[in-house]
């Protein structure tokens, strides 16, 4: 029942009378409808509708805490300070805030009120604490071995921010994406390829029979064919931004997906919903 600190991450704080509202306007997940005990997938994005910031948002005492990578916080300040105008909100980094991961019901073992984690129960929980008040048993790659995994995306890792959409990096599969609600920053451009199916680019698992995987940016091809670049890896796994278009084409004419000049099985993420090549979940040879 591992527990793990990850110091890639960190916390923004969203608090004042108006932190719903304010949220509620600018990003692309609803929290107007988050539970207590529960981090939700969300982002901000450009008004081209491209992800500029992804984290993980729930309730805190007088407000959110987004949980995001720890190397943007300050970007993202900035950003959200863009839209505050006179808003009732205070905006505040917290670097006194640590972050864990608990999976496999470690987190119900931890002295803390576990989150959550909103994308995929299998992924667990997040523990938001003290920093230098608590330990761990197990390490961020741990954690990052489980979430690839499970196929599950990282801003950072596995799609450039200000070039995913976000439906490229899952989020409307992982629950980051809320078609009902009303506008928020990009939301004409991300409504528009859910309703009119035109998202061909996604995050898929790429699998490796040695048990070996690429480094982060490596080439997929199949035949001449370009399908992509792999993201984050672990052991013989791999998340790969794909052409599932240039990929179903590849897997009719018999063609070898290639990563890094390894032959790689493509799999369906087990939760996705989306239309994928039929043939694709073939084992690598």
């Amino acid at each position: 029942m591992p527990i793990a600190l990850l110091a890639d991450r960190s916390v923004v704080t969203v608090s004042g009378e108006e932190a719903g509202p304010f949220l509620q306007g600018i990003l692309t997940c609803n929290v107007e409808t988050l539970p207590e005990g529960e981090a939700r997938l969300g982002a901000l994005l450009s008004p081209q509708g491209k992800i500029l910031f992804d984290f993980l948002v729930s309730k805190s005492e007088g407000g959110f805490r987004l949980d995001t990578a720890a190397g943007r916080v300050t970007d993202l300040v900035k950003r959200l300070t863009l839209y505050k105008l006179r808003a009732k909100v205070q905006l505040a980094a917290d670097p006194a805030q640590g972050v864990a991961a608990a999976w496999d019901g470690a987190g119900t073992t931890a002295d803390l009120a576990p989150v959550r984690d909103g994308r995929l129960d299998a992924l667990g929980e997040r523990l938001y604490f003290a920093l230098g008040a608590f330990s761990a048993d197990a390490t961020q790659d741990d954690y990052h071995t489980h979430r690839i995994g499970l196929s599950v995306p990282e801003g950072g890792r596995d799609f450039t921010f200000g070039d995913a959409f976000p439906h490229e990096a899952l989020m409307d599969q992982l629950g980051g994406v809320d078609f009902r609600k009303g506008c928020y920053v990009g939301q004409e451009v991300v409504s528009r390829m859910q309703h009119r199916g035109t998202a061909r680019t996604r995050i898929v698992p790429l699998v490796f029979s040695d048990g070996a995987a690429p480094e982060p940016g490596a080439e997929v091809s199949a035949g001449q064919k370009s399908l992509g670049v792999t993201g984050s890896a672990s052991g013989g796994r791999a998340l790969a931004m794909l052409r599932l278009d240039r990929l179903g084409d590849a897997l009719a004419a018999g063609e070898p997906v290639r990563a890094g000049g390894m032959i790689a099985g493509v799999e369906r993420p087990a939760f996705a919903t989306f239309a994928f090549p039929a043939d694709a979940a073939a084992p690598a040879g």
